[in-house]
């Protein structure tokens, strides 16, 4: 979860480009991780994970003027915005019967070796399968809670749930649903 400090949202919803660049590049790591895990590898198209980051952050990027609820409620704000860019992403994905091929580069790339990259990928898959076995919003409560670190109140604003004794409820039942099925097979 990030610390959103209040001058620099101010500043970035008043329009200074020094202060929204730095807002957005606080919350890009965030968002891409966000976006991984709700998409996943299917089909071996990471860049889909990371176009959609592109376009929650020019979702982001848009509302900024139009912004009024503070620092604390804005991760969840960045968050509702990547839930649905997420979704709209999905659509795409299934529509979308083409499969990209990268292009060779003629530089040496500074991304980690093919071992350190299956390892990666292979581990968002076991990542993507577990979280598929949970209910959507057991899937959501963890990726907000655990993974990006949400408060219960900030979460249940976010799902547009009851209040934060909800959200625990679901956090403690997906977990435990989680242990039983790393339990039940450790290996998959």
């Amino acid at each position: 979860m990030w610390m959103i400090d209040g001058a620099l949202l101010a500043s970035a919803v008043s329009g200074d480009r020094t202060a929204t660049g730095a807002l957005l590049g606080l919350l890009h790591p965030g968002v891409l991780r966000y976006c991984r895990a709700r998409l996943g590898d299917q089909r071996h198209r990471d860049c889909d994970a990371e176009d959609c980051a592109q376009e929650v952050l020019l979702g982001v990027l848009g509302a900024l003027p139009g912004y009024r609820y503070g620092a604390g409620k804005f991760p969840g704000f960045v968050y509702g915005v990547a839930a649905h860019k997420v979704v709209d992403a999905r659509r795409r994905r299934h529509n979308d019967v083409s499969v990209p091929v990268p292009e060779f580069s003629s530089t040496p790339s500074a991304h980690p070796g093919p071992l350190r990259q299956t390892e990666d990928v292979e581990r968002r898959q076991r990542l993507h399968r577990l979280l598929g076995r949970l209910t959507p919003h057991q899937r959501d409560v963890v990726v907000l809670r655990v993974m990006f670190g949400l408060s219960a109140r900030d979460t249940a604003d976010v799902l547009g749930v009851a209040g934060p004794g909800t959200v625990r409820v679901s956090q403690h039942r997906a977990l435990a649903a989680l242990r039983r099925h790393i339990a039940a097979s450790p290996m998959r």
